[in-house]
């Protein structure tokens, strides 16, 4: 199985893709690289089981009507407790459920910065499904939502205060953590970028997320959830530790 980790900025540089390919034993990081273009993330999905994407993968249904109806001068605001009302327009059904799962609150793709990679993210979905790829996002098709900050408090890591000027761990830290608690994760040539960029880190985490759908050790949405989810976007959340990405029984008995 390979599994494709993607941390999607807004433009291609700082945007990291980590193409991790798992064995019998254990994994190992084929391909850590930065600045990537859009084709050079959908043609390397096309080998891909899994892709990863760090970034939402679409709006608030709330939020989008109210674009719409304000497009027309026909907006209705709710009555009774206002900030209820903003914050359906900010967060997706998603970002509620990871909010109330792991104490994380997601950024807002309404009413945030994120919402310049998620304009990008727009475009590239349509890319990848004029190649063919199964766009479900829900996460049932190639493709998945993975929140990689989630995914390490998931995991029992570190997963705040390792980006920006502002850092309270060193994110190389956390990358020798990542190795402790996976030690048949093999960073290879990878390891130096991985330490030296915390994008390539991320990247790394959202391949090994993209794992954790792919074998079934991640959240899914439920029928009812799924009305909003398919078009909104579903973080697929790791539901176990670290060592069931390879503690993994496929069908027929074959471990991989």
């Amino acid at each position: 199985m390979l599994t494709l980790g993607v941390d999607l900025a807004a433009a291609d540089k700082r945007t990291a893709m980590a193409t991790i390919e798992w064995l019998s034993d254990g994994a190992v990081v084929r391909n850590l690289v930065l600045d990537v273009g859009d084709a050079q993330i959908v043609k390397a999905s096309q080998n891909a089981d899994k892709v990863g994407l760090d970034c939402p993968l679409g709006w608030p249904e709330s939020f989008v009507a109210l674009v719409t109806a304000h497009r027309s001068g026909h907006v209705s605001v709710a009555d009774g407790d206002a900030a209820r009302w903003r914050r359906r327009l900010a967060y997706r059904l998603t970002d509620e459920v990871v909010r109330e799962t792991t104490g994380i609150i997601p950024l807002s793709v309404a009413a945030d910065r994120i919402a310049h990679a998620a304009f990008r993210c727009a475009g590239l979905l349509a890319m990848l499904a004029a190649a063919g790829h199964d766009v479900d996002r829900c996460g049932d098709g190639r493709i998945v939502e993975v929140y990689p900050a989630a995914a390490l408090c998931r995991w029992g890591l570190t997963y705040r205060g390792y980006k920006g000027r502002g850092q309270k761990t060193q994110h190389a830290d956390l990358v020798t953590a990542l190795c402790a608690a996976a030690p048949w994760l093999k960073l290879g040539a990878s390891e130096t970028l991985c330490r030296r960029s915390h994008d390539a880190f991320d990247a790394v985490v959202a391949a090994l997320n993209a794992r954790a759908t792919a074998t079934g050790r991640a959240t899914r949405p439920d029928d009812e959830q799924r009305q909003v989810t398919g078009a909104e976007g579903w973080i697929a959340l790791p539901t176990g530790p670290l060592s069931d990405l390879v503690d993994v029984t496929e069908a027929g008995g074959r471990r991989s």
